[in-house]
């Protein structure tokens, strides 16, 4: 049985040391068949980027042509290799682990991450050439071109670029003003693009960038305005991540007998899959980091593991406050209720950012597609509707949610409380806990009068609550938008005996508390009508709850 490559972004180590390889070669042939030759392809982090432009490299690299038989012969490439295979030298380039904490430490780390390379590229190829650390990076870059032009004749470089975005990004989200300093405008960065974009006028034949946004290109458009963007190609949706059927595929490679694989699957949909970055693309894809994480454990210990989320995909997706921080006032607020709330939001996807950073919805709508955040759900009219891929996703909207219900009403929820929820809920089947908290936010809410409450509002709450509560899943007539319970929380383990809880929620505003009775009536009669439904009548320990709130107050009835 091969091993599992998590963590492996090498594409030479992974093949030699007999790493498990889905093979995606069959997209170098069609970037290679392309008419544009300089290309930008962006995905969200963490979804296995760095290993697709490892292949490139040992796929393209001269130097390593004794290599290829050993390195691609069990591919589709390796069978039908093209006309460019070992015909260039590789000057790559990563942008990540840059220190952003001012310009002076930014710019230092952005020439080291040239000058490097550089060093490499001129040790690899045995070039007669000194890098001179004191010059600015655009120097060093055209110093080498000027030097390879002389030494190399007709030969051409290719040049790969890995996170291009990655330090802008820190930029944007934690000192704009340093971001428009060095990125837009007349920015340092900006005159290193230039000088790359001058190189294809003789010995840089190609040029493969890729990163999360495009939060750079319109800073550098006019500096680096020769690429094609190919990140919402539909030949290319399935170019990074794990479709199904790959999936399944190595499963089965790692002898995961078929009714696991029917326990598993489920699991790994609900939090793993839903991405779709066409409009009319086939398939939705699983981020593939996290399948590995997943099947790393279960392979190891033969468990689901406890947590579904790796830490070091959780941490890199935690930024998503301060890219939604760019968003003021009602528009954000606005794009987090409907969003978490499972409502669609159409929208067309913009291209090219702003440098001047002013977003607005349609902006920020954008950003959270490139960062993962939303993904392509349909369409309507032609233009994507975007929601959110999957539980793992939801899970961290709700903790933002959360957070801006904390600092509008100076409340916190503390790991205490959880654990009382918790325990409540899933050894009496009782609502008391969570019921009182959410009182407790509606309470200062209206006090302070910053929001409009309604239905959607208020199990709102409820849910971005109850999606901290791990050992249930949550179903949601929210996600779902079809004849169905407002709030199910079922027991992942069933086996354990814990409580499941079925809840219909209503709303009514404080001028209409007369009709309170009405709509507990209203409220009861559905969740009847729903405890008939055979999926329903499946649950065990089911208990059953109408909730309606009235402005601040709620009112809860046992059915």
């Amino acid at each position: 049985m091969q091993k599992l490559p998590y963590g492996i972004s090498n594409y030479e180590e992974l093949i030699e040391d007999d790493y498990y390889y889905i093979d995606k070669t069959e997209y170098i042939e069609k970037i290679e068949n392309l008419a544009e030759k300089r290309i930008m392809f962006l995905r969200p982090r963490k979804f296995g980027k760095t290993l697709f432009t490892s292949t490139l490299e040992n796929y393209y690299d001269v130097a390593k042509a004794n290599k290829f038989e050993r390195l691609f012969g069990g591919t589709y490439i390796g069978q039908h290799p093209t006309k460019l295979k070992n015909k260039y030298h590789i000057l790559k380039f990563n942008f990540s682990g840059i220190d952003t904490s001012n310009e002076e430490t930014t710019m230092k780390g952005f020439k080291e991450m040239i000058a490097i390379p550089i060093e490499g590229f001129v040790n690899k190829y045995k070039m007669d050439f000194y890098v001179n650390w004191e010059l600015t990076p655009e120097g060093l870059l055209s110093n080498l071109i000027e030097a390879f032009k002389v030494q190399k004749g007709e030969e051409k470089i290719y040049v790969i670029i890995d996170e291009y975005d990655h330090f802008a990004n820190e930029l944007l989200g934690f000192n704009t003003n340093q971001f428009k300093n060095l990125v837009s405008k007349n920015g340092k960065v900006r005159k290193w693009y230039e000088i790359l974009k001058k190189g294809t006028e003789s010995v840089i034949d190609r040029i493969f960038i890729t990163g999360v946004a495009p939060i750079t290109l319109d800073s550098l458009t006019s500096g680096f305005n020769i690429g094609t963007d190919i990140t919402q190609d539909r030949e290319f949706n399935e170019m990074i991540g794990f479709t199904k059927d790959e999936l399944e595929k190595m499963m089965e490679e790692l002898e995961i007998e078929k009714e696991e694989q029917n326990k598993l699957l489920p699991i790994m949909k609900e939090n793993y899959d839903g991405y779709k970055f066409s409009i009319k693309g086939k398939e939705k894809i699983y981020n593939s980091n996290m399948c590995l994480y997943f099947l790393k454990d279960y392979v190891r210990f033969k468990e689901i593991p406890t947590q579904l989320i790796d830490v070091n995909i959780a941490s890199d997706y935690s930024k998503l406050g301060k890219m939604l921080d760019l968003c003021k006032g009602e528009e954000r607020e606005k794009i987090i209720e409907k969003t978490v709330s499972g409502e669609g939001i159409v929208s067309e996807i913009t291209e090219k950012f702003n440098p001047a950073i002013e977003f607005g919805e349609k902006e920020l709508v954008s950003m959270l597609f490139y960062l993962g955040y939303l993904t392509i759900a349909g369409e309507e009219f032609e233009k994507p509707e975007l929601k959110i891929p999957n539980r793992v996703m939801k899970e961290i909207y709700s903790d933002y949610f959360i957070k801006i219900l904390n600092k509008a009403t100076d409340l916190q929820i503390t790991e205490s409380d959880y654990n009382e929820i918790l325990r409540e809920i899933a050894l009496e089947g009782k609502i008391d806990k969570i019921i009182e908290l959410m009182h407790k936010y509606l309470e200062n809410l209206s006090n302070r009068d910053l929001v409009k409450f309604d239905e959607k509002y208020v199990k709102l709450i409820f849910y971005c609550i109850a999606m901290n509560l791990k050992i249930f899943r949550l179903k949601s007539e929210m996600e779902v938008q079809r004849k169905y319970p407002d709030i199910l929380l079922i027991p992942k383990d069933q086996e354990k005996g814990y409580k499941a809880v079925m809840i219909e929620f209503k709303y009514l505003k404080k001028s209409e508390e007369a009709r309170l009775e009405e709509k507990q009536k209203e409220a009861k009669k559905q969740i009847e009508e729903y405890g008939e439904f055979e999926e329903i009548k499946e649950i065990p320990n089911l208990y059953k709850y109408t909730v309606v709130a009235v402005n601040d107050k709620v009112y809860v009835e046992k059915v």
